[in-house]
């Protein structure tokens, strides 16, 4: 028996292999800026660039920040800190990051396989908080776009993950009902959170194992776990 008929997945890190992609791109732009001058290796670098990243986008999602600060000061920020204080080598550097980043195509585990299958009785979906001029990039190259009926995001949307707001409209759009609906994502607070906050079903992606204290509905480490889920 079919359980549901529209899958919403989450992109970034549940589809799309975001911290790959993301640390191959940087490890380029590490290479073309010469930023070993500066940076005692590329581990420092990232390790400075991916904590203050994590707490700006914690600030956009709340809509204390525009998207382009965030991208700016997620740059210049740790380039500061060793004393690389242009602000035109970081806005260059954050826009070969913005070009560069969507053209990578590595997937999460089984991502192709399981879209394969689903696709074939249920209605798919993309659910992110990105930006809109680089996640249909990463859909196109990484081949992921043929799978989807609807792509939502929030900057389009104008209501960001865990919003009520952003999750009715998207349901609201695929002209389905809630109880039809099943949300899969990898961030407790962005989507499983926003879908408990809908009342909507929700698979929280955690292929990592990484702890938490929560009593979920359903938590799952591969994403194959969701052909058998979606049919009991």
């Amino acid at each position: 028996m079919q359980k549901y008929k529209h899958l919403f997945f989450d992109l970034d890190h549940t589809l799309w292999d975001f911290e790959t992609n993301s640390i191959h791109t940087l490890e380029e732009l590490y290479q073309k800026y010469h930023l070993s001058n500066a940076f005692q290796s590329f581990n420092a670098f990232y390790d400075q660039y991916e904590k203050h990243n994590e707490q700006l986008w914690i600030q956009y999602r709340e809509g204390k920040i525009k998207k382009e600060a965030l991208n700016f000061d997620r740059f210049y920020t740790p380039f500061s800190r060793v004393g690389l204080t242009d602000e035109t080598i970081a806005k260059s550097f954050a826009q070969d990051y913005i070009t560069v980043s969507p053209t990578k195509t590595a997937l999460m585990p089984h991502a192709i396989e399981v879209l394969e299958t689903l696709k074939q009785r249920h209605t798919l979906h993309v659910i992110t908080n990105g930006f809109k001029e680089v996640q249909f990039i990463k859909l196109k190259n990484s081949n992921l776009q043929q799978y989807f009926n609807k792509i939502f995001i929030s900057e389009t949307i104008g209501a960001s993950k865990p919003k009520t707001a952003f999750f009715e409209y998207a349901v609201k759009s695929a002209n389905a009902r809630k109880k039809d609906c099943l949300i899969i994502g990898d961030n407790l607070q962005t989507d499983i959170d926003g879908a408990i906050n809908f009342g909507l079903d929700y698979a929280f992606y955690n292929p990592n194992g990484v702890k938490h204290n929560r009593e979920l509905m359903n938590e799952i480490t591969d994403l194959k776990e969701i052909i058998t889920l979606v049919k009991s």
